[in-house]
C-alpha cells in the first residue's frame, strides 16, 4: 500500500465518532446545530486555582456559508456584545470575558448571540476556550463546551485530531507517519525536535493553542454606512406596500445603529421603476434618532406628497453620516411645565411638518455676530436648542441692547413725519461694513408713532441725511 494510502486509512480508522475533520475535503460536514437555550448550555469548566484571564467564543461557520458577506454580517452581531472581534477563514471569534457582567454572565452572553444567529439565519458550531485558537479548534471539531481554565483545556483538546489545526495536507502527512494523530500526542512531542522538523511557526501556533504564547489578532471594525438593497417578490404598487416591505430594512437599520451607539439625521432611498426610472427621497431629521418607528412615519409621510411614475421593482436605503447618539430619559414634567425641557415629540413635530410642507418651509433662525441688524442673523436648521447655536458676542448685543423681533425687509419711508415722533431712546450708532462694500453709518433711535406703536428707526449720517424706519417692537 502506497504511503499517502496508508496515511489516510489509517486516520479515518483513528477519528473518534462525533468529530468532524477541519479539512473540507477529507469528510463532509455534520448538519449544524440548532442554537440552545441558557438551560440547554453546557455547564463552565472552572477552575479554582487557574482561571483564564481571557475568554474566547468562536462562531465557526459551513464551508458553504463561510462567504465575506457572511462573515461580515456574523461579526456585526458579535459586535454587539464586545468590541474584540476578529475574522477567520471560516469562523468569528469574540472576547467575552470583559463584557459577560453586563449580560448577565457567560451564559446568557452566549445564549443571547446564538439566538440571535439563528434568528438571522445563521448556526455555526460554537465553543468557549481561553485562548481564540483553542476555542476555534474545539468549534471545528464540533465541541459545544465552555471552558475557563487552562488546565481543564489541555483534557478537552488532547482526544481531537491534528487536522482540527488547519495545517497543511503535508504536515498533517508527516505527522502521521510518525504515529502523532490527536493533539494531546502532538503536545507531548519534545519541543526542540518538533521545532527542527516542522519549523518555529508550527511550534508558536501549539504555544498559542495552549495559552503559552499569546496571539494577537487583527481587530474587525464593523462599515461606517448602512447600505441595504432588497427586490420586492412582486411589484410595489401603494404606500403601504412599500412600507411594508421598507419595515426589515429599517429594522435592520437600528440595529446597526445600537451596535454601534450612534444616530442619523439623513435617510436615502432610491425606488427603481420599469424602464430605467428611479424616484430618490432624502429625508432629513430634525436630530439624530435609532428608531426603526419614527423612520418609517417620517418616510410614509414623504411617501404621501411624492406620485410615483410607475410600480417599485426595487429599493435601495441607505444611511448619512453616523453621529454620536446618547439616550435621554423623559423629564418628569412636561414642556414649559415647572422647567421641563423640551421632550421627545419636538423633533417628531418638526420632522411631519417638514414632510407635508417640504423640507424649505420649515427652519430656524441663529444670532450672526454682526452690527448691521440685516445680516445679524441667518437661517438655520431648526434646533432644539436655540441658544447653542449663538455666539457669545452675539447673546452679548441681544442681551445689552434694545432690538425689535420684527425687521422690516428693507428700510421704508417713515409713516409720519418727524416732528410727530415721540423720542424714548437713543441715539446709538453704527457704523461698519466698509471692508465687504455694504457700509453703513446710521443713527438709531427707538421712537413712538402717534398710533401708540413703537418703531426702531434710523437716520443717515451722509447726505441727504434720510430718515428710514426699520423694525417694530412688540
Amino acid at each position: 500500500m502506497a504511503r499517502r494510502e496508508r496515511a489516510a486509512s489509517v486516520r479515518r480508522a483513528f477519528t473518534a465518532p462525533g468529530l468532524v475533520s477541519a479539512n473540507p475535503a477529507a469528510a463532509p460536514r455534520r448538519a449544524a446545530q440548532q442554537a440552545p437555550s441558557i438551560a440547554d448550555l453546557p455547564p463552565v469548566l472552572d477552575s479554582l486555582f487557574d482561571e483564564a484571564i481571557e475568554s474566547w467564543l468562536a462562531l465557526q461557520l459551513p464551508v458553504s456559508q463561510a462567504t465575506p458577506e457572511t462573515l461580515g454580517r456574523l461579526g456585526a452581531l458579535a459586535y454587539r456584545y464586545t468590541s474584540r472581534v476578529s475574522l477567520d477563514v471560516d469562523a468569528v471569534l469574540l472576547e467575552v470575558q470583559g463584557s459577560a457582567r453586563l449580560f448577565g454572565g457567560i451564559h446568557t452572553l452566549c445564549a443571547q448571540l446564538l439566538e440571535r444567529c439563528r434568528a438571522s439565519g445563521l448556526e455555526p458550531r460554537w465553543a468557549l476556550a481561553p485562548t481564540p485558537l483553542a476555542a476555534l479548534v474545539l468549534a471545528r471539531a464540533g465541541r459545544s463546551i465552555m471552558v475557563r481554565a487552562r488546565d481543564r483545556l489541555m483534557g478537552e483538546l488532547a482526544p481531537l485530531p491534528v487536522e482540527s489545526l488547519g495545517w497543511s495536507a503535508e504536515t498533517l502527512e508527516r505527522l502521521d507517519s510518525l504515529g502523532v494523530r490527536t493533539l494531546g500526542a502532538l503536545l507531548r512531542l519534545p519541543r526542540a525536535g518538533f521545532a527542527k522538523r516542522f519549523g518555529k511557526e508550527a511550534l508558536l501556533t501549539l504555544d498559542r493553542l495552549s495559552g503559552v504564547a499569546a496571539e494577537p489578532r487583527r481587530g474587525f471594525l464593523p462599515r461606517e454606512h448602512f447600505k441595504v438593497r432588497s427586490e420586492p417578490a412582486f411589484e410595489l404598487v401603494t404606500q403601504e406596500a412599500i412600507l411594508q416591505h421598507l419595515v426589515p430594512l429599517l429594522d435592520q437599520l437600528e440595529q446597526f445603529l445600537r451596535a454601534r451607539q450612534c444616530g442619523v439625521d439623513v435617510l436615502k432611498l432610491r425606488l427603481a421603476h420599469r424602464a430605467g426610472k428611479c424616484t430618490r427621497l432624502d429625508v432629513r431629521l430634525a436630530a439624530a434618532d435609532v428608531s426603526a418607528e419614527r423612520f418609517a412615519t417620517v418616510l410614509g409621510e414623504q411617501l404621501a406628497r411624492r406620485a410615483l411614475p410607475a410600480a417599485v421593482i426595487d429599493c435601495e436605503l441607505r444611511s448619512g453620516v453616523l453621529q454620536p447618539f446618547i439616550a435621554h430619559s423623559d423629564s418628569l414634567w412636561r414642556p414649559a411645565e415647572h422647567g421641563g425641557a423640551l421632550g421627545r415629540e419636538s423633533p417628531a413635530l418638526i420632522e411631519r411638518l417638514r414632510a407635508r410642507l417640504g423640507s424649505e418651509a420649515v427652519y430656524g433662525l441663529c444670532l450672526v455676530p454682526q452690527h448691521r441688524p440685516e445680516i445679524a442673523w441667518r437661517v438655520a436648521e431648526p434646533a432644539l436648542d436655540a441658544p447653542s447655536q449663538c455666539t457669545a458676542e452675539a447673546l452679548y448685543h441681544l442681551s445689552t441692547l434694545r432690538r425689535p423681533l420684527w425687521l422690516l425687509r428693507q428700510p421704508a419711508a417713515l409713516p409720519c413725519a418727524v416732528s410727530a415722533l415721540h423720542w424714548i431712546a437713543g441715539p446709538e450708532r453704527i457704523e461698519t461694513g466698509w471692508w465687504d462694500g455694504r457700509e453703513v453709518a446710521r443713527d438709531y433711535y427707538v421712537v413712538r408713532e402717534p398710533h401708540g406703536a413703537q418703531l426702531w428707526v434710523y437716520r443717515e449720517r451722509l447726505p441727504p441725511h434720510e430718515w428710514r424706519w426699520h423694525g417694530v417692537f412688540g
